[in-house]
């Protein structure tokens, strides 16, 4: 398709989409963020979407939309089917997008409106070793399903943005998946398999102020497995082949990732995270393969 032109000197309306539980004081930070984008503030809406939260959240600046406890999936769903923008945008509620993140959005999707769009997201705790080594996967995620002519296959749903019609048309997020765990690995495998693309675009960063403790790192990672045993088995499904995962050269790689950005005690200590994160994800694997056994045959 050709690039999409400013019609009338109009800017393409956008609108942002946060899901949120029980961080009012997180959320209302990354709203105040992006009401200082690089973008004509006529021309976006920010849609907050309270999953549930004991007291529900208020927030200035947004409109807020508020739902039974039911998950991110669904919580940015409903963000999506309110939203007035042409081009919809996800981030998080603990993330800080740059004053430029919306604006290097437009430009790509003018010149790919038919392409999931994506870019860096860094950590915003550098003193967190946690929140680090958590970024740091992603990181590793992101360079090792960019590689080949085919181009990125992964990205974190804190940082997209897509057309809003198409995003509909391919059903959003899958509902299915109550907890923050593979909802973006999902959708993108079915973008793809749908025929489309996926565009890292440099300029679309976000800054991550995930704060992590042990116990949040490993019920994090744990969480991951599980969704990554429904996203296996769903892929599986649609591509009409076998369950697959990911190689031993994918776990080596991992190993060695943290040397590439850090040396010494630190490239250490990110290295024994992400092998605990990796037990951690192994183990949620294989206790949902369980569960759903146990309630196939029970």
């Amino acid at each position: 398709m050709e690039p999409r032109e400013v019609i009338d000197g109009m800017e393409p309306f956008c609108s942002i989409v946060i899901p949120t539980r029980n961080r009012p004081q997180k959320v209302r930070a990354c709203v105040e963020c992006l009401m200082g984008l690089d973008y004509p503030r006529d021309r976006y809406e920010v849609i907050v979407v309270d999953d549930g939260s004991v007291r529900p959240v208020e927030v200035e600046g947004a409109k807020l939309i508020r739902q039974p406890p039911a998950g991110p999936a669904k919580a940015r769903n409903a963000g999506a089917q309110v939203a007035r923008g042409e081009l919809v945008a996800f981030t998080d509620d603990d993330c800080y997008p740059d004053v430029g993140w919306l604006r290097a959005a437009v430009d790509a999707w003018r010149r790919y409106p038919n392409d999931l769009l994506g870019g860096p997201v860094t950590n915003a705790l550098a003193n967190n070793p946690w929140a680090e080594a958590s970024q740091t996967l992603v990181s590793y995620l992101y360079d090792y399903y960019s590689r080949g002519a085919a181009g990125p296959r992964f990205f974190t749903t804190n940082n997209v943005a897509l057309g809003r019609r198409r995003f509909l048309e391919l059903g959003g997020f899958d509902e299915a998946l109550p907890r923050a765990a593979a909802e973006d690995r999902e959708f993108c495998d079915r973008w793809l398999h749908a025929g489309y693309r996926l565009r890292f675009v440099p300029g679309m960063v976000v800054h991550h102020a995930h704060n992590l403790n042990a116990s949040r790192f490993w019920q994090q990672h744990f969480n991951y497995g599980r969704g990554a045993h429904y996203y296996h088995v769903t892929r599986a499904r649609r591509w009409n082949e076998g369950l697959r995962v990911e190689p031993w050269s994918f776990y080596v790689g991992l190993l060695r990732y943290p040397w590439n950005c850090h040396r010494g005690a630190r490239a250490m200590q990110l290295m024994a995270l992400l092998v605990v994160a990796q037990v951690a994800n192994a183990l949620g694997f294989f206790w949902e393969r369980l569960t759903q056994w146990n309630l196939r045959y029970r």
